[in-house]
């Protein structure tokens, strides 16, 4: 999608993948043929520059066709660069300015236990994002309300658009600084599908952050912990490089082999 595009984002993509697959085919409970019924869970994708790898997710769990995927990012495509909830179908929200989902999630959770449902609430955010004030506003009130139906996931790849993360603002303390504002917090390695589905199965009577340890560009190694990443668009022979080292990984989780 992205070569095809000449778009950017990969690397963001990349540190989030094995996160949605968990999410989408083990833990959601969602229904692709019909994606609106009142009861199902919700996944926010808050850092919606990584939109590429939500909507190949939403495809291959079948909401709608992969050849829907061929439209993204091009002119007179049909799918944007940032979430758009109006174009495919499956998404809870559009999306595209930093800051503002777990905001949005906090009101579906809340809204969820007032009208007495059983819904859960995702929300996937940056960890550059945690620089924004509205993020840990949102983090307070959710404390305070004891939304135990809400999670956060932090993609914790430690890059941000101009730099390292924690030279910007240092987020090398967020597990305690959540867990002073009144969340349950677990702490995983963000490409092991074990740890990742087991921190999200996990219940708790607050609400539950999830720290992903992740690598921006994980999978290709000529991307890994690359800030250029965040911007570059592989031309045909990286594509090639990239798809090669992808398919031996694949083969190696199949085989039982997980990675971290």
């Amino acid at each position: 999608m992205i070569t095809r595009a000449r778009s950017s984002h990969i690397g963001s993509a990349f540190s989030i993948v094995e996160i949605l697959y968990v999410l989408y085919f083990h833990i959601l409970r969602v229904d692709p043929a019909n994606p609106s019924f009142a009861d199902r869970d919700k996944f926010l994708l808050s850092k919606a520059h990584a939109s590429s790898a939500l909507y190949a997710t939403l495809a291959h769990r079948g909401f709608y066709s992969l050849d829907v995927l061929d439209r993204y990012m091009l002119n007179r495509g049909t799918i944007p660069a940032h979430l758009d909830m109006t174009v495919v179908p499956g998404l809870e929200s559009s999306a595209g300015s930093l800051g503002h989902g777990l905001s949005l999630g906090l009101g579906m959770a809340l809204a969820a236990i007032k009208r007495k449902l059983s819904s859960k609430i995702y929300v996937l955010v940056s960890d550059g994002e945690l620089n924004e004030g509205s993020v840990w506003e949102a983090i307070m009130l959710a404390s305070s309300l004891g939304l135990s139906n809400l999670t956060l996931i932090v993609d914790y790849n430690k890059i941000q658009s101009f730099g390292l993360t924690n030279e910007i603002i240092n987020q090398s303390n967020i597990f305690n600084r959540l867990r002073s504002f009144g969340w349950e917090v677990i702490a995983v390695a963000g490409h092991d599908l074990k740890e990742i589905y087991q921190a999200l199965s996990f219940q708790s009577s607050k609400p539950l952050a999830v720290i992903a340890n992740t690598v921006k560009g994980c999978g290709v190694s000529f991307m890994e912990n690359q800030l250029a990443w965040h911007y570059k668009s592989p031309d045909e022979k990286q594509y090639e490089l990239a798809k090669e080292e992808i398919n031996k990984l694949t083969l190696g989780i199949l085989a039982g082999k997980q990675y971290a």
